[in-house]
């Protein structure tokens, strides 16, 4: 009798790999519901636009195909700086007009028009959620006041404004520069139907070696009860956050709030909770953004923390990192956001690898906790480099929702009414809303193609078939399917979405066949 021995050291050397290369090989499926934002900086006319002007055509015009770009790339939403250093990308009662917009602070387009109405109406034509962008406190973006309006901030509060390096920045320690902010937000709130309003990471400016920001007389004035100056700091950024929340929700329960967060919060050698990273720059340590207590107080709505080093990058790795904001994500949805300004230009080698970013979104997708990906900024992804579009093709190839918000208290809808026409041998999808939808209809629907005579299940990607734009109408919509080959059998159903992006109960599947090249029920 032979007795078989097996190559132990091979068979554990396999047993190892496995996992690598399964990993390797497998793809990740599309999900149903993920935020695929882009950022769009007006700052320096980083994006948008190309370069001032106070011509409206142009304005719009390039807006317009900026939308076209961002959809035929599978994004679903915009997240665009209407204010950038205490200025506005729309006419307001509290700042100026911003220079990036015309060229000169103040100075409106020609003929006047509301530029924030606009975008906001353009993108939901379009098909894209429209969150506004605002950097809170920073006042200027160089020590050059010559040009700045009578109506900025810098002259109208000078007792508010101190110069920090090379910028002029609103003293966050003020309470009454804490309120002047709330209420410009308010006002983006109140007047136009953006879908959220969104913070960046800019709180107290980023730390100059061997300065110090010049707070010494506000923190004598105001911050008695706190030992330490850090302390105080980050009181009075929690204090802007808690205020912006509640200016937000008290008004229009359905704009979404959200911050994005320098990526490290703490790193563990000073904080047992911090993440396994070394970072020289922290949020909570420099930056006076407590951003764990926002999310465990229900501050915010979401955190899109700026994760924007490689993975296997050791002093802040992005793997690492993913893994450690979503255990502390608190009750905030997460949202990745990716540097696609590094692809092809950082010194770091990984950032020349045509699927660095494509793999930092595939590890999100893996994890549950994470509702998707945000990319900074519109002009590095639209330049293509390294392939980044067809990258961004590949994982966008399927339609999604967003996710779903259950914590606001919006209605739901009943379920829509579906027929299916013949129309020169193509599938006519008709739908609209129930008859007691009919004086407050749905925001969008949500139309589903099965394959056969049943429906299936509708929590899978390759089921959706389209989304419509938001547009909120008691009109009967349609849509046609080309793709319905002579003896398919298909069966379609419908939901109706309101802006939490909750789906109502499906319609009532229709099933159709198509026979010597009409369709005809099934």
């Amino acid at each position: 009798m032979n007795t078989y021995y097996p190559n132990w050291p091979l068979l554990l050397l396999l047993m190892w790999l496995y996992p690598l290369l399964a990993f390797a090989q497998y793809e990740v499926p599309s999900p149903k519901r993920e935020m695929r934002g882009i950022w769009v900086t007006t700052a320096k006319n980083l994006d948008y636009p190309e370069s001032p002007t106070n011509w409206p055509v142009a304005q719009q015009e390039e807006w317009k195909n900026l939308l076209k770009d961002y959809r035929e790339l599978g994004f679903n939403a915009v997240f665009f700086q209407v204010r950038s250093a205490g200025d506005a990308f729309y006419p307001s009662e509290l700042v100026p007009w911003s220079a990036y917009l015309t060229g000169e602070q103040d100075r409106p387009p020609r003929p006047e028009y509301d530029v924030l109405q606009f975008l906001v109406e353009e993108a939901h034509r379009q098909g894209l959620e429209f969150h506004a962008w605002v950097n809170p406190f920073r006042a200027t973006m160089n020590l050059n006041t010559d040009k700045l309006s009578l109506r900025h901030v810098y002259n109208r509060h000078p007792r508010w404004i101190v110069r920090y390096g090379p910028r002029y920045y609103l003293d966050p320690g003020l309470p009454e520069v804490r309120e002047h902010v709330c209420d410009v937000i308010a006002e983006v709130v109140d007047r136009y139907d953006i879908d959220g309003i969104h913070i960046d990471d800019y709180f107290y400016p980023y730390p100059i070696p061997k300065r110090r920001f010049p707070d010494t007389a506000t923190f004598r004035l105001h911050g008695q009860g706190f030992r330490t100056v850090e302390d105080w700091r980050r009181d009075n950024i929690n204090q802007f956050i808690e205020m912006a929340s509640t200016a937000i929700k008290d008004r229009k329960p359905h704009v979404y709030f959200g911050v994005s967060p320098f990526g490290v919060w703490r790193n563990e050698k000073e904080d047992r909770s911090g993440s396994a990273t070394t970072a020289d720059i922290t949020s909570y340590d420099h930056l006076y953004a407590d951003v764990l207590t926002w999310v465990q107080r229900g501050w915010v709505d979401y955190i899109a923390p700026q994760l924007y080093w490689n993975i296997g990058f050791e002093p802040a790795d992005h793997a690492r990192l993913q893994r450690w904001w979503s255990v502390h994500k608190g009750s905030a949805e997460l949202y990745i956001g990716h540097a696609a300004y590094k692809v092809r230009n950082d010194r770091v080698q990984a950032w020349d690898e045509p699927d660095e970013i494509k793999r930092q979104v595939e590890l999100g997708r893996r994890n549950r906790r994470i509702a998707g990906q945000l990319f900074f900024s519109s002009s590095y992804v639209l330049t293509d480099p390294l392939g980044l579009k067809d990258s961004l093709r590949q994982l966008y190839r399927q339609p999604a929702l967003l996710p779903e918000r259950p914590s606001l208290e919006l209605r739901t809808f009943a379920a829509p009414e579906l027929k299916v026409r013949n129309k020169s041998g193509d599938a006519q999808i008709k739908f609209g809303p129930d008859k007691v939808d009919k004086e407050r209809p749905p925001y969008y629907y949500v139309v589903y193609r099965f394959e056969g005579a049943r429906a299936g299940r509708r929590d899978e990607a390759e089921a959706v078939l389209h989304i419509t734009t938001p547009h909120g109408t008691d009109e009967t919509l349609s849509i046609i399917d080309r793709d319905v080959g002579d003896r398919e059998v298909y069966t379609y159903v419908v939901t109706a979405v309101n802006r939490a992006h909750q789906e109502s109960r499906p319609s009532e599947p229709f099933s159709i066949r198509k026979k010597n090249g009409r369709i005809k029920r099934f």
